[in-house]
């Protein structure tokens, strides 16, 4: 018969509370090897897909080598992978609860062996930045070390109940019951569910964490969900923001585009995982800090994706394409054009602009060319102070001689330069658009619009002045979003651009 330790690690609101069975740290326990698993364990996330999105990111075409190696098998599958890709050990999720707690067994005198069903590659690479483990059992090319395998292999090398076991989800249950004593880390359903069975057990509980709720929103970046008024811009500008059928398809278009644009946001955070670790403020993203899964993701991104297409049926064809022009855009900047120099600042500009495009599209209404222009101007000087802004503040380990993608330090000068030009060039086109006889036709007062313009160029001047100053947001349309003197601006703007509608009509 098992008997029974308690050993539980909790962490309710900030503070840690311990408490311990005396008896576990009898000379029996401590001679017993202390097994610990890796994939949601002792980091959370999963080796395999992380290092499946490295492959990826290498090269797309990649996927379909995916499908030969799987055919094979997995552990055939996972040798391949770590042939071609391996990620960084030092820059993992891991779950510091779980490694404090193993630091005190080491302490102790516990001989750790970390069992996992990751590739052995990799397996070694996170035992040597740890430092912690004697022993490492991993999968190779002919076996994938996972549940009744793992099970076996511990058994075998061990004996039953001659090893505890710390584990997280149903891959694990196979274990715990060859183990003396089970460790359940974390929340699964698998792990919560053996907590009620007569084997001995212990519980390693994770920090307490924010809502998932809170979590998702965030990795699908509601807030960015604002960037999408700009398709009732033409709708607006053509005076049609009191038809009932207008407001009804642009509102269906917003939350179509909104759905779309957030699967994108999940793909690219699972592309960029491991460099976004590197980054001082993009390391806390709900996936690159492990609060996410890079699976649950990957669902979650395709379910929007189809959501947002279905939603885009009811609207007229040409919105459906040009809302397929922007994920193929966003999906090709994600994975290609963001690192080439100068095209990744041209796409993002191109990609506000899209969305302009997109509301005309879904009204059936026409752009005008003077809009057009004044978007692309407008949003490549905002494109090129988010890349000044990633130069100035990114780490060095990145890349010492390169930072930002396909830029060096070198070229602040220039961007800043072209930046500004860019917001001056976006503030001229207003002006000639006010001249323009279509303005001058349409409006009894177009001498108001002018009012416009100086607002237009305190915004440019504000963004670009804070960004040398290094205090700007690494996104500047999120800064637009939250800054209150920029939120006066264009509600000023859409007041004045209002009050001379009214008052021609």
């Amino acid at each position: 018969m098992k008997f029974e330790f308690i050993y539980a690690i909790l962490l309710p609101g900030d503070g840690v509370t311990m408490t311990m069975n005396s008896e576990f740290t009898d000379q029996a326990t401590m001679n017993r090897p202390l097994c610990v698993d890796l994939d949601g364990t002792l980091i959370k996330t999963d080796m395999l897909y992380e290092a499946i999105v490295l492959l990826v990111r290498q090269n797309p075409f990649n996927l379909l080598l995916l499908v030969f190696w799987i055919l094979r098998g997995k552990a055939y599958m996972k040798a391949r992978i770590a042939e071609k890709v391996m990620p960084s050990a030092d820059r993992l999720p891991y779950n510091k609860t779980v490694i404090d707690w193993l630091i005190e067994q080491k302490k102790r005198g516990r001989f750790l062996i970390l069992a996992t069903a990751s590739h052995k590659y990799y397996a070694q690479a996170v035992a040597k930045h740890l430092g912690l483990f004697d022993h490492v059992e991993a999968s190779c090319e002919t076996t994938n070390l996972s549940s009744s395998r793992k099970a076996d292999r511990l058994t075998t090398n061990y004996g039953e109940d001659g090893f505890d076991y710390v584990g997280n989800s149903k891959d694990d249950v196979k274990v715990w019951d060859k183990a003396r004593t089970a460790f359940i880390v974390g929340k699964e359903r698998a792990g919560q569910m053996y907590l009620h069975n007569d084997n001995a057990f212990q519980i390693v509980e994770t920090e307490v964490n924010k809502p998932k709720w809170k979590i998702w929103l965030k990795a699908i970046r509601i807030h960015q969900w604002l960037k999408n008024s700009l398709l009732f811009v033409p709708a607006i500008l053509a005076s049609r923001y009191f038809e009932f059928s207008t407001i009804m398809s642009l509102v269906l278009a917003f939350i179509s585009f909104g759905l779309c644009a957030s699967s994108v946001y999940l793909l690219n955070d699972m592309v960029d995982v491991e460099v976004d670790r590197r980054h001082p403020t993009k390391r806390d993203r709900p996936l690159a800090s492990g609060e996410i899964g890079i699976l649950q993701a990957a669902c979650v991104s395709l379910t929007m994706l189809f959501a947002g297409l279905a939603l885009s049926l009811a609207l007229p064809v040409l919105f459906t394409l040009v809302l397929v022009l922007y994920f193929i855009t966003t999906c090709a900047y994600s994975f290609v054009l963001k690192r080439l120099l100068l095209i990744d600042v041209l796409t993002l500009a191109g990609l506000f602009t899209i969305r302009v495009i997109a509301g005309a599209a879904a009204v059936e209404g026409e752009v005008s060319t003077w809009l057009l222009a004044f978007c692309v101007f407008f949003f490549l000087s905002l494109a090129l102070v988010k890349r000044f802004v990633e130069i100035t503040t990114a780490d060095a380990e990145v890349n010492r001689a390169k930072t930002g993608r396909g830029y060096q330090t070198v070229d602040l000068e220039t961007l800043g330069q072209g930046g500004v030009a860019s917001g001056f060039a976006a503030v001229v086109v207003l002006a000639l658009f006010i001249d323009s006889p279509e303005v001058t036709e349409s409006y009894k007062h177009p001498e108001m619009i002018w009012l416009v313009c100086p607002l237009v160029l305190y915004i440019v001047f504000r963004i670009w002045i804070l960004a040398r100053r290094k205090e700007m947001h690494d996104d500047p349309v999120v800064f637009l979003i939250k800054d209150w003197r920029s939120q006066i601006m264009i509600v000023a703007g859409a007041i004045i651009m209002l009050t001379s509608q009214m008052l021609s009509s």
